[in-house]
């Protein structure tokens, strides 16, 4: 019989391809074409600068300060998984440390995203295992339970299920379902073309932005 706060579903495999649509394209512009209202806030990364994240995740939710489903994760994963844990935002106690990055990267993991703490923060910021965290505490976790794998959890007050594409850069993590992947990077590769337009237009001294008092005057802020 499944103790009450224990569960462990079956993973949710999501086609490598969906993945690779997203190869090389910066966060913020797929944040752009979620409708700017999705994605992660308040988490931070304590990788080395530059490091892209990719993979589908593999979620988890723990109590606040306990790592025991964390573990179990680490054995169920597979190489190329993002191990998204919920951990409720809690900074009192570290629920993932440089033990558990080397198992991880010898695993196979593209890496993790933890809403709670992390330790051994040297470790992550001289490598390039992709780690976004809300925080840092060097106190140890619990080690009891309970938990739950596969399920959908909850991060930055987002809902994140198993099997969702995640990426990652410097600006920070965003979420995609695979039933929305093929409509999101068309968008985002669209929006990087546009993006590079612009920047070569900024080179060549011919950037436009008549669109800013266009707007001030559909405000009635300047006069028509």
């Amino acid at each position: 019989m499944q103790q009450v706060g224990f569960r462990i579903l079956p993973r949710v495999d999501t086609d490598p391809a969906l993945v690779a649509l997203f190869a090389g394209l910066p966060t913020s512009i797929v944040s752009d074409n979620l409708g700017r209202l999705t994605g992660s806030w308040g988490l931070q990364p304590y990788h080395r600068p530059g490091t892209p994240l990719l993979g589908p995740a593999l979620t988890v939710r723990v109590r606040g300060g306990d790592n025991l489903m964390i573990h179990k994760a680490l054995q169920m994963g597979r190489p190329g998984d993002v191990l998204v844990i919920d951990g409720n935002g809690c900074l009192d106690r570290a629920l993932f440390g440089e033990i558990m990055k080397r198992v991880a990267q010898h695993r196979g993991f593209a890496g993790v995203v933890i809403d709670g703490a992390i330790r051994d923060v040297a470790a992550y910021r001289a490598d390039s295992f992709p780690c976004y965290a809300r925080g840092i505490c060097h106190r140890g976790p619990y080690k009891d339970g309970p938990g739950e794998v596969n399920v959908a959890v909850s991060i930055s007050g987002m809902v994140v299920n198993a099997g969702d594409i995640v990426i990652g850069d410097d600006d920070g993590v965003a979420f995609i379902a695979p039933a929305d992947a093929r409509a999101v990077a068309d968008a985002s590769r669209a929006k990087a073309d546009a993006e590079a337009a612009v920047f070569e237009a900024i080179a060549a001294g011919r950037y436009d932005d008549a669109w800013i008092d266009q707007t001030l005057r559909a405000r009635n802020v300047l006069p028509a």
